[in-house]
């Protein structure tokens, strides 16, 4: 059987701290996607909503439309950035996410999207993910969101092949909690899942690390989970602690709630010595249960 991650590879995840300011954010994000690519990294996440505030009352002010693609630069200063930045440093570029205006008839007229580019080293779009499920919340005491008061969910699951390493697989922040998506993306060959993710203290605290593991173990392939970093003076306050785990759910690298980035070197040989001390891709009892990966909408 052949590999499911070809070669080594060095992943970098770059926990942000992004300001109200949309041009200092591409800036700043140029610079630490460059430093990633001089380490050595070859794919390299952005956290979601890089480029502006995380909050429901931010996502119209700092929305850019994406299609029909690719966009202009006045429509999508954010997309050719990250095209840019791609290609400048020859990485495959996960791009965090970005609030997207789409036409306004989609959704009874309710066209704002939580949306990840992803660009190969020559500049080129590779594969746009719309956040599939809206972080809706209700926490007594501890904290209230709703996502669907302006944004409408994405309908499809993304996977990328990435030809000289294999497949990976991106959501984003809430969509980890679906194990579905997960499920799906690994039976279909991905190596990686990639979830940038702005999860709060709240939730961070309790189910990050959790979810991280959960879906490794689940799945037996390498998660990558990357937070916005901390900034106790914003409105929203992300948990940080962007990761890295392997196909056994060890965590293999993690930061605290401040700026920085992950490295993580990947490979396959990982993957298939957890697989085949525990089979569970043959152990899988389709007689009594269904397989969830015969189904599914997919942006490959």
């Amino acid at each position: 059987m052949a590999k499911l991650l070809k070669q080594p590879l060095k992943l970098a995840l770059i926990q942000l701290a992004s300001t109200a300011d949309k041009t200092h954010n591409l800036a700043h994000a140029r610079t630490k996607v460059l430093e990633a690519a001089r380490a050595g990294a070859r794919v390299v996440v952005l956290p979601e909503c890089f480029n502006s505030p995380y909050g429901t009352k931010y996502f119209a002010q700092y929305s850019e439309t994406l299609l029909p693609s690719p966009p202009s630069e006045k429509q999508s200063p954010s997309f050719h950035a990250l095209s840019a930045m791609a290609k400048e440093g020859g990485v495959y570029l996960v791009g965090g996410s970005i609030p997207e205006r789409g036409p306004a008839s989609d959704n009874d007229g309710k066209s704002l999207y939580n949306t990840s580019l992803t660009f190969s080293p020559k500049g080129e779009l590779l594969a746009t993910h719309r956040k599939v499920h809206l972080f809706d919340i209700d926490i007594p005491g501890k904290i209230k969101f709703k996502e669907s008061e302006v944004l409408s969910p994405g309908n499809k699951i993304t996977i990328v092949d990435l030809p000289e390493y294999g497949k990976i697989a991106i959501a984003i922040c809430y969509d980890i909690r679906f194990p579905e998506l997960a499920t799906i993306a690994a039976r279909k060959g991905a190596f990686l899942l990639l979830y940038p993710g702005a999860f709060n203290l709240t939730t961070g605290a309790l189910h990050w690390e959790l979810l991280a593991r959960a879906r490794a173990t689940d799945n037996q392939v390498y998660v990558g989970l990357c937070s916005p970093a901390r900034d106790m003076e914003a409105e929203y306050n992300a948990w940080g602690h962007s990761m890295v785990v392997d196909p056994n759910a060890a965590v293999l690298e993690q930061l605290d709630e401040k700026e920085g980035t992950v490295y993580a070197e990947l490979k396959g040989e990982r993957v298939e010595e957890v697989r085949s001390g525990i089979p569970l891709r043959d152990q899988r009892r389709f007689d009594v249960y269904p397989d969830v990966s015969e189904g599914g909408k997919f942006e490959e």
